[in-house]
């Protein structure tokens, strides 16, 4: 038998009128050609592709410029990547490292932001198409700066990633930290229950990549279960948790030097974490990791929680622009430049950041920045007819990385420093690159709490951010968001390029 509600239609009747509804309502369409998305002007147009350290110092170097800027993003905040993992691990809110991109260059009118994930670069026509759900926008330019960044590379396994997030988005980060904290809650709860075989395979957490991410990665896990945690749970030692970093490499933080690196590890040990060097991965799920060990043997360890902190991979759009323009690209994708950040044969297309091969730079936030604020100068020279530089020289101020609170290590020129001092010049560098007052002081105050007591104030997470990802990829072709505008300002004619634009 079945309950009747008497006061509903019957359910053919419901049934018959959803179908009507279903079949009344036009589907979304996807037009043809998509808009044009700003205004004609007079002045010289510079369209900005990237939010990240490249493209934002970029647009803030035009300010009082005779030029509009569009700067176009797939994200609408600016991400500062380097303290991702302290919102994975719950000392920072991700607002605190992720102002918006609009916010931050609001008082900068030559500038305007778009949203929109760029699909296509036309280097012939001078136009770049964004997507935003099922909304494209053209955007024509005079200069263009490419400096979309980078993200996670699982070196052709990417199926890893459903196990193993990387550390590359704030998704990435918020997916991790209710993977890390849950794991603490499953094991709370088989504990409770009797479930004794299944703790160490809860409790065990592994770190892929012995970099700076990785290091500081599995130096706050630690601290998190033998500072934090102990005293929240009563069925569990928080403090046995056991953490595990992986690396290929046989050295810690590698591009750091030797000596550098053995500090690092002997801190590492010192609390708790195992470090197995010369470990290559050959195969993640969800139960467990597997590695090749230095003899050769595949072994196993099984544990819910993997974080994969290992290799880069630049944006596609470098492949876009190799196969217009016949430059190579290396095997992490990134796009030979001239010695000026140009494209051979486009002058008026510059390409900074992690996404460019020149002189082995590295992949940090220092070279974008760098090149974000030389293609900007360049641009601007030009157009005063004043003289331009024929090389990017970049000035490296240094690399750092922390590995517990009170402990750090510093790669700056010839000096080299590890521990307290590395570690209040790692707190300086990062409070000072931190876009906005607001997040400087909330920051330093979340530190404080952190640092100087026990707590962390961004434990919040939920089943959404664990399993989104997962529900995502099962859905495939069938998730299809929509939203249907109309069509919008056809694309102007341009007139043919200039002497100005192409000197």
């Amino acid at each position: 038998m079945t309950e009747s509600n008497p006061g509903s239609a019957p359910e053919s009747t419901a049934v018959s009128t959803a179908e009507s509804t279903r079949v009344s309502t036009p589907a979304p369409q996807e037009h043809p050609l998509p808009a044009h998305g700003h205004l004609p002007t007079d002045r010289h147009r510079v369209v900005i592709i990237g939010s990240g350290f490249g493209g934002l110092f970029a647009a803030r170097k035009f300010a009082g410029e005779d030029v509009d800027v569009t700067l176009i993003s797939a994200t609408a905040y600016h991400l500062f990547q380097p303290l991702l993992y302290q919102v994975a691990t719950g000392i920072l809110s991700e607002g605190l490292i992720a102002p918006t991109t609009r916010e931050v260059l609001a008082k900068q009118k030559n500038v305007e932001v778009a949203f929109g994930k760029v699909t296509d670069i036309d280097l012939e026509a001078q136009t770049v198409t964004a997507k935003a759900l099922t909304v494209r926008t053209s955007y024509d330019y005079d200069s263009l700066i490419v400096a979309a960044g980078s993200g996670q590379s699982y070196f052709g396994n990417d199926h890893f990633a459903e196990y193993a997030p990387g550390m590359k988005s704030i998704d990435d980060a918020l997916e991790l930290r209710a993977r890390i904290f849950g794991a603490f809650e499953m094991a709370e709860l088989a504990a409770a229950s009797g479930r004794d075989e299944d703790l160490d395979r809860l409790m065990t957490f592994v770190v892929v990549g012995a970099g700076p991410t990785g290091v500081e990665m599995a130096g706050q896990i630690a601290e998190l279960s033998r500072r934090t945690l102990p005293h929240d749970f009563r069925h569990i030692a928080a403090e046995k948790a056991h953490v595990i970093l992986l690396d290929g490499a046989d050295k810690v933080l590698g591009s750091f030097g030797s000596r550098l690196g053995k500090k690092a590890k002997k801190r590492l040990n010192e609390m708790g974490v195992d470090v197995r060097l010369n470990a290559m991965v050959t195969d993640v799920d969800g139960s467990g990791i597997e590695y090749r060990s230095p003899s050769g043997e595949t072994e196993r360890i099984p544990a819910l929680t993997k974080v994969w902190a290992a290799g880069v991979q630049a944006n596609s759009l470098g492949k876009t622009l190799s196969d217009q323009t016949g430059a190579e690209l290396d095997r992490a994708g990134r796009i030979s430049v001239n010695p000026d950040l140009t494209l051979p044969g486009h002058p008026e297309v510059f390409v900074v950041g992690d996404m460019i091969s020149l002189d082995n730079l590295p992949g940090v936030a220092q070279v974008a920045i760098q090149g974000g604020k030389f293609a900007a100068k360049q641009i601007v020279h030009r157009l005063k007819d004043e003289p331009t530089d024929a090389k990017f020289h970049y000035f490296d101020k240094g690399s750092m990385a922390t590995i517990s609170r009170f402990s750090a290590v510093a790669s700056v020129g010839k000096l080299r420093m590890s521990g307290f001092l590395a570690w209040l010049m790692w707190l300086a560098v990062h409070l000072w690159y931190i876009i906005g007052f607001k997040s400087q002081v909330g920051t330093f105050f979340h530190w404080a709490v952190s640092f100087l007591g026990r707590s962390r104030g961004e434990r919040t997470a939920t089943e959404q951010q664990i399993f989104a990802r997962g529900a995502l990829q099962q859905l495939g072709d069938q998730f299809d968001p929509k939203l249907r505008l109309g069509a919008g300002r056809p694309m102007p004619e341009r007139s043919p390029k200039t002497e100005d634009t192409a000197s």
